[in-house]
């Protein structure tokens, strides 16, 4: 197969400048407020060990970029964030700190094995909270992507919850053993409904309870959730409290009317074993980010503490903020050798008042009419010399 000179590999970008200028913009706008809620920001390797990283990561072996060093060990293009600052975070410059607080912007590589409109490298922005296990380390990430959500310009945001581990507990109680459990699961990921009520039919659900299995996917309220509860099951009570606590935290920080509670949501990221979440807005069919509790995958790390966080996908949110409708003033100045340093002063002049100037020597310039149509103003070399 001949590669063409401008082809770029398989779901690569070019971002363009207009596309860069917003995503500069959104980077500094949520770094800047992740900052300031008391988040450090770090930035990991972009290759790490596959024995490390590319095994625990939740990214399935085929969509990891895979590449050997010199010593012959296999590494791997970072497929998320969350395991490289996992690793960081069990660390022994860390671990005597907890908890810490820890925010980042990069890229995360994930290889497509067609082109389908999906890119196989993009942005990422977002926290993790390790070490704190309570249900106030999730109200605050949460909060803290909600808030970024709307510094950024988001429109119409929404914000599904579910919780990984009360799920399975439920799916239990109906019958379902652990590989039955995970074919519903990656139904309930899909919001494939119809492949659930045709799965049902296979599955060893009591008549009786049919109907109460097939309303999963229809709870939007934790109070929904009562109907699955078990008042047997210890765990399930205690668990059915977190949200309904977890329910009263957002509502009093101004969350309330934007969460819908989804007892059937689940997640494609494996190392959510507890609270997952889902970010939407409008303008995108895809989720915006998501995040949740990864306990164990702290363990595999060697730490026994509780962690919590999410990711938010640059190219997404660009999809959801509203473009700016008003024109940014750009001057052009263009100049030949009879005005040069008349142009230089100029354009000093005008930037030390912090507005946007171009310098151009004329004569290069082949199409001037359409090159001089892309500023808002423009100042020739004869004006200078005459002003």
């Amino acid at each position: 197969m001949t590669i063409e000179m401008f082809e770029k590999p398989l779901g690569m970008r070019d971002d363009f400048p207009l596309i860069a200028k917003q995503k500069a913009k959104l980077r500094k706008q949520g770094t800047e407020l992740i900052e300031r809620v008391g988040y450090e920001l770090l930035q990991t390797p972009t290759l790490e060990y596959y024995e490390t990283i590319g095994k625990v990561s939740a990214i399935s072996d085929d969509a990891l970029f895979k590449l050997l060093d010199s010593q012959g060990k296999t590494l791997v293009l970072r497929p998320d964030m969350t395991s490289p600052i996992a690793r960081v975070a069990a660390s022994k410059l860390l671990r005597e700190k907890m908890p810490i607080r820890l925010g980042y912007y990069s890229n995360v590589f994930r290889a497509q094995k067609r082109e389908g409109g999906r890119p196989a490298e993009f942005e990422q922005m977002g926290v993790e909270l390790i070490g704190d296990d309570s249900l106030y380390a999730d109200a605050e990430v949460i909060s803290l992507a909600w808030d970024i959500l709307k510094e950024v310009g988001v429109g119409s945001a929404r914000i599904v919850i579910g919780h990984t581990r009360l799920l399975e507990l439920i799916l239990a109680d109906f019958g379902l053993d652990a590989e039955q459990s995970g074919k519903v699961r990656e139904l309930f990921v899909a919001k494939n409904g119809v492949g659930v009520e045709q799965l049902a039919q296979e599955l060893p659900v009591p008549e009786a309870k049919l109907a109460s299995f097939l309303k999963l996917m229809q709870a939007t309220t934790v109070a929904d959730w009562k109907l699955w509860i078990n008042e047997e099951n210890e765990e399930q009570c205690e668990l059915y409290r977190d949200m309904e606590r977890l329910e009263q935290l957002l509502g009093r920080n101004g969350l309330g009317d934007a969460i819908t509670f989804d007892i059937s949501f689940s997640s494609h990221m494996t190392y959510y074993t507890g609270l997952v979440f889902e970010f939407y807005g409008a303008g995108s069919g895809f989720p915006l980010g998501s995040g949740g509790r990864y306990d164990g995958l702290m363990e595999q790390f060697g730490l026994q503490v509780g962690a919590t966080g999410f990711g938010l996908r640059v190219d997404r949110l660009l999809e959801s903020v509203t473009a700016e409708k008003t024109e940014q003033p750009h001057t052009l100045i263009l100049f030949d050798e009879q005005n040069e340093q008349h142009a230089f002063d100029k354009a000093q002049q005008i930037r030390n008042a912090g507005k946007r100037v171009t310098l151009q020597y004329a004569p290069a310039v082949k199409a001037l009419e359409s090159f001089t149509a892309l500023f808002t103003e423009v100042i020739r070399g004869e004006e200078l010399r005459n002003g």
